[in-house]
């Protein structure tokens, strides 16, 4: 490489040496004149000592010509190199700095993208948000080549298509049905294919109905654990831009991330707001459902159920037999009414059940299948036989949730007095409604609990 003063110093010999030989040449020249005309004079007279002169100017001069002319040469040799060696650094020294300015643009786009991908993630609030912004991060990284998001369900043993994007062609359709039958998400690393057909090829890239193709996958990591992959496929030996594969492996971390902390913040709230022993809300999340229930539903149905002699069951068999059967009329309470009711665990073997857009009435056919119910599961469940009663009471308009499960309560109180292994239903007035004619019902009474579908109807008709 040279340097700004070496080639300053090289400019100044040359000319340094265009100076001296100038002078140089004058002084010879003068000095050779007056030699070479004696020897013209000796030789003769008129054109024979003209010629005879000017030869031996020649003669004289020609050996420090050529000497000069060799120094000039050499000289202008190094100038030149000089030259090309400025040029050829020159020349590198723009293409390095057109090398990081493509470099720098790069990571200043890969910057935006990756702050703008984080930005949309964070303002999605739920999986189905977070979807939605990677089709459309596929749609921006990839335009025209077909992509998708295969994600493991909750056993971990299969993959599900939760996000694709196309050109027209339908998504890639990876094959891959488990987390461990993709090399991508085994090996937790970035899988390139620029072949479907050379040997290394992943071999469900094989037989695709568009023929040959070339494919990339990059797998998705949720909370520390390969889960899932990207797959993006395209032309046989048409391999994705390195940039787009940086920019989908920014989408796998950045979308996997988002994914586990809205599945950590559910499973947190899930946990939060449900009895750990029965999986049914707990008292503070029961309140809060019944709450936001009764601001668009004036029509409900209040019951409280309690176990008959569970302290007892307790005492007898163990509190692991105890827990068992709070677990068993849980799970049996929560299949015997629709999907709309709540149920929660109000405390000990006490429950607690609203019943929307029902009557009183209504929700004793559904409590007195309950019973029936009940003592089925307990013969399958080898528990020691055990019952239930049940307290109901119709909503009055504006009456607060404390007051209704009070009366309900004393409803209870009474079937607990009555016999137990019953349910009661109260009045507006406390008093004992009498169940119709004919008795309880049993598996059947479930039915007469109005259906989903027909809620709305009532909602509606009692809101007009």
């Amino acid at each position: 490489m040279v340097t700004e003063a070496e080639w300053d110093e090289a400019q100044a010999r040359t000319a340094r040496l265009r100076v001296w030989s100038a002078i140089g040449g004058l002084v010879v020249l003068g000095l050779l004149v007056i030699p070479s005309a004696a020897l013209g004079g000796l030789a003769g007279s008129g054109w024979t000592a003209w010629l005879t002169t000017s030869g031996c100017v020649v003669a004289l001069l020609a050996p420090g010509t050529v000497w000069l002319v060799r120094v000039n040469a050499r000289v202008q040799t190094e100038s030149d190199d000089k030259v090309r060696t400025l040029t050829h650094d020159l020349a590198e020294a723009v293409e390095k700095a057109d090398r990081e300015t493509a470099e720098r643009d790069e990571q200043v786009r890969r910057q935006r993208f990756e702050s703008r991908l984080a930005n949309a993630l964070d303002m999605a609030e739920g999986e189905p948000e977070v979807i939605d912004v990677i089709e459309r991060s596929f749609a921006s990284v990839l335009p025209g080549s077909p992509a998708e998001l295969l994600l493991a369900d909750n056993s971990h043993a299969h993959l599900l298509r939760m996000a694709s994007a196309s050109a027209g062609d339908g998504p890639p359709g990876c094959g891959v049905d488990s987390p461990d039958h993709c090399p991508a998400a085994r090996r937790a690393q970035v899988q390139r294919f620029d072949d479907s057909e050379e040997l290394d090829a992943c071999p469900k890239l094989r037989n695709r109905p568009a023929g040959r193709l070339s494919a990339v996958c990059v797998p998705v990591s949720i909370m520390g654990r390969t889960v899932g992959v990207i797959h993006a496929t395209g032309g046989a030996n048409q391999a994705i831009a390195d940039d787009a594969v940086q920019d989908l492996g920014t989408l796998a971390k950045l979308a996997g991330a988002r994914i586990g902390l809205l599945r950590v913040m559910a499973e947190t709230q899930l946990q939060a707001s449900v009895d750990s022993l029965t999986g049914l809300f707990n008292r503070r999340s029961f309140e809060q459902q019944v709450t936001t229930v009764r601001r668009s539903q004036s029509v409900l149905a209040v019951a409280m159920a309690d176990l008959d002699d569970f302290k007892e069951l307790n005492d007898t068999y163990g509190h692991d037999t105890g827990d068992r059967a709070l677990r068993l009329f849980a799970e049996v309470l929560r299949e015997s009414v629709r999907s709309l009711d709540i149920i929660g665990r109000y405390g000990g073997e006490e429950f607690a059940v609203v019943f929307p857009a029902c009557s009183a009435t209504d929700a004793r056919h559904a409590l007195d299948a309950v019973r029936s119910r009940l003592d089925a599961a307990l013969t399958v469940a080898g528990l020691p036989r055990y019952t239930a009663s049940f307290g109901v009471v119709d909503a009055a308009e504006h009456e607060s949730l404390a007051a209704l499960l009070a009366r309900a309560d004393a409803a209870l109180f009474e079937a607990k007095r009555l016999g137990r292994d019953r349910v009661v239903v109260h009045d507006a007035h406390g008093a004992v409604v009498e169940p119709p004619a004919g008795g309880a019902p049993g598996e059947e009474g479930a039915a007469a609990l109005p259906p989903a579908g027909d809620v709305a109807a009532q909602v509606h008709r009692h809101l007009r």
